[in-house]
């Protein structure tokens, strides 16, 4: 394997972009939307957070474009940031909600129109978004090595994939794999209940490729957390009849920003990154205030004891461990 300048991301807070842009519809953005994105970016930076997330399909490609016109109306400012997208995914065609593509030409093409969105010469990190079962690896392959020749793509990574698909792609590239995005939360949490439920019969209640977090800690990918927030089901943004165990939970993590003099935000996220996988959460609210509520994650991590750090996950799951 060739040596490569890979961008770390571990133990940082992500700015996930998918918010902005407006609707997920084909109407064109706005200047509202360009002045969102930009009070989301300044919030962000404010916040300490030099990676942003995106996708050529989020808001159909208005995501990245009123990103572009952020960065095109702000000197200096590409230089101050990473740009992580990705690709994989098709929205539409004959019959179809959407389908996965991973072939050569696709990722090359969908990365040409990522790049003249974004209005940058270069994505800091590609993500290959889904898997593909129709993929050739060889074919990925080539595409990623051609787009790392052209300077295109710094880094390569991926999302929603389990060890042994990583594995399998690694086995035919030239860089390593850098990047793991996963859904991961104090709410979804079959990656962190899948390692105590072996061999027990709650197993069967999650789903979850054994072995992910131990072969991405082992191999250097950075397990990247989206929908860690809880999409605010714990911080004030839950049903008006929430479950004994999300009201249980909502409770505790104010209790527990209280001790520590913080957001229930940071709460969260600070769970998340205390786990030794060196979890990168990524934050997708469009909201400035909200966003600053997450500044203090990395502080909390350190501050949070493991009876804490236990007393969460136990709330959250509605009883005790086996």
């Amino acid at each position: 394997m060739t040596e490569h300048n890979v961008p770390s991301t571990a133990q940082k807070l992500i700015y996930g972009c998918m918010g902005l842009g407006g609707s997920w519809s084909d109407e064109p953005h706005g200047t509202v939307h360009v002045d969102e994105a930009a009070a989301a970016v300044e919030a962000a930076l404010a916040a300490g957070i030099t990676l942003f997330d995106h996708a050529d399909i989020y808001r159909r490609g208005k995501s990245e474009a009123v990103f572009g016109e952020v960065l095109a109306a702000t000197p200096g400012l590409r230089g101050r940031i990473r740009l992580q997208t990705k690709c994989g995914i098709r929205l539409g065609g004959p019959g179809l909600a959407g389908h996965y593509d991973l072939s050569r030409e696709s990722i090359l093409e969908r990365v040409g129109a990522s790049l003249q969105r974004l209005q940058t010469d270069f994505v800091d990190v590609l993500l290959l978004h889904r898997p593909d079962p129709l993929t050739d690896v060889a074919e990925v392959a080539a595409a990623v090595g051609q787009l790392l020749a052209e300077g295109k793509v710094r880094a390569i990574g991926v999302s929603n994939m389990s060890g042994a698909q990583i594995q399998a792609l690694q086995d035919r590239l030239e860089v390593p794999v850098v990047a793991n995005q996963l859904e991961m939360s104090l709410l979804k949490r079959a990656w962190l209940e899948s390692t105590v439920l072996v061999n027990h019969a709650e197993s069967l209640d999650y789903s979850f490729p054994h072995g992910t977090l131990e072969y991405c800690a082992s191999n250097g990918v950075t397990l990247q957390a989206y929908g860690a927030l809880a999409r605010g089901l714990y911080t004030g943004a839950g049903p008006d009849d929430p479950t004994a165990a999300e009201a249980a939970t909502a409770e505790l993590v104010a209790e527990l920003a209280r001790e520590h003099s913080t957001t229930g935000e940071a709460v969260l996220l600070g769970w998340l990154m205390k786990h030794p996988a060196g979890i990168a959460p990524v934050i997708g609210t469009v909201n400035p205030a909200r966003i600053a509520a997450c500044a203090d994650a990395a502080r909390v991590a350190r501050a949070m004891t493991r009876a804490q750090w236990y007393g969460l996950w136990v709330t959250a799951r509605g009883s005790n461990l086996p």
